[in-house]
């Protein structure tokens, strides 16, 4: 360090005094310098200009076309960004859409259920009305009414007028113990009734029924008939006179009656009927069987003429097929007579005049209880 300082301070010193000469005879070369470094220095001001001018173009053309790309992705994203929203403008409108219907078919479904609601409510109503408005007794009354339709069933069906008589004293002793005055004009009805029922004749149609049942059995007991053969006709023989003077007569009838004794001819009328084959007699008494099954049934239906004929063809077939000489025959006769002798066909009422008016009562009782419900609600 100290050698580089004295060597600096002795140059400095060498050259300190002819420092005056030296700007004496530079100052012509200064000029020149001066001017080649003006000259110089505008080539170079116009070349980095036009260098300057270059890069400024090019960078404007580089920030163009690097901005013209941004701007084509922008407009790609922003079409992409708008069909995305068109998409999802439709999908919301269909959701919308679908979302109203939904709504107006739950809408319809819920007022649907509230009018059935509203109508098992009104019923509901109705009925504990009719429970509450109704009298304690009534019930006998509605059970009158039952055995009323029990006994014209019995009446018209079957037939029984003696069921239908007690099932109408039944009916009688239920709206008696109501103890309604109001009710008088029905009990007379069914006084009438009973006395109607009354006055038809009592069929014993279960002891003919047992009859003819027990007769249907005995039929294959009976014994058949033989082949019948008509009688022969009397004819009487001729007689031989004492008289002399009816020698020619008296000879041709002891001729006569010589020659009969070698040949006899009778002579028979009527109709001949012949043994029974074995399937001819039980045809024969499936046959009579079932005329006493059809005078059953006519029993139970009331039909007197169908019953009369069954009985009377059942008694033709056993005149006609059977010994008579048999006990059995004689007394399965009997019995079809004595059973022809009853009358089946009965004259019954052709309504009940009772079983209308407590109808009538039982409607307008029902019709009374529920009317003020019904106003209150209107």
């Amino acid at each position: 360090m100290t050698d580089n300082k004295n060597t600096d301070t002795k140059q400095s010193k060498a050259t300190t005094p002819s420092s005056p000469k030296t700007h004496a005879t530079d100052v012509p070369s200064s000029d020149k310098a001066s001017k080649k470094t003006s000259s110089s220095g505008g080539r170079s001001g116009i070349v980095l200009g036009a260098i300057a001018i270059a890069i400024a173009i090019s960078s404007s053309g580089w920030v163009f076309y690097h901005g013209h790309q941004q701007a084509t992705v922008l407009q790609n994203t922003l079409s992409a960004q708008q069909s995305q929203i068109a998409h999802l403008d439709q999908a919301l409108t269909q959701q919308q859409q679908a979302t109203k219907t939904a709504r107006e078919q739950l809408k319809d479904t819920t007022q649907t259920r509230l009018n059935q609601q509203d109508s098992s409510l009104a019923s509901l109503q109705k009925a504990v009305a009719e429970v509450k408005g109704r009298r304690p007794n009534d019930w006998l009354l509605a059970e009158a009414d039952y055995l009323i339709r029990m006994a014209g069933r019995k009446v018209w069906l079957e037939h029984d007028a003696q069921s239908a008589t007690a099932l109408m004293e039944a009916a009688d002793h239920r709206i008696a113990q109501l103890n309604d005055p109001s009710l008088m004009p029905i009990r007379q009805a069914m006084a009438d009734d009973i006395s109607a029922l009354k006055a038809v004749k009592r069929v014993d149609r279960d002891g003919i029924v047992l009859r003819l049942t027990s007769m249907q059995q005995r039929v294959e007991n009976l014994p058949l008939a033989s082949a019948v053969i008509p009688e022969v006709e009397n004819t009487q023989e001729p007689v031989v006179s004492e008289s002399v003077n009816d020698w020619q007569a008296n000879l041709t009838t002891s001729v006569k009656g010589f020659v009969d004794n070698f040949i006899t001819y009778r002579k028979r009328d009527g109709n001949v009927v012949p043994l029974l084959s074995p399937n001819q007699s039980y045809y024969l008494q499936e046959n009579l069987k079932n005329k006493l099954d059809q005078a059953m049934r006519a029993v139970y239906q009331g039909n007197d003429t169908l019953y009369h004929e069954a009985i009377g063809m059942a008694k033709d077939w056993a005149l006609r097929f059977y010994n008579q000489d048999a006990n059995a025959t004689t007394r399965f006769i009997e019995q079809l007579d004595a059973l022809n002798k009853h009358t089946i066909g009965v004259d019954l009422p052709n309504k009940l005049k009772s079983q209308s008016l407590v109808s009538d009562e039982i409607d307008t009782r029902l019709r009374r209880d529920i009317a003020p419900l019904t106003g209150g609600q209107s």
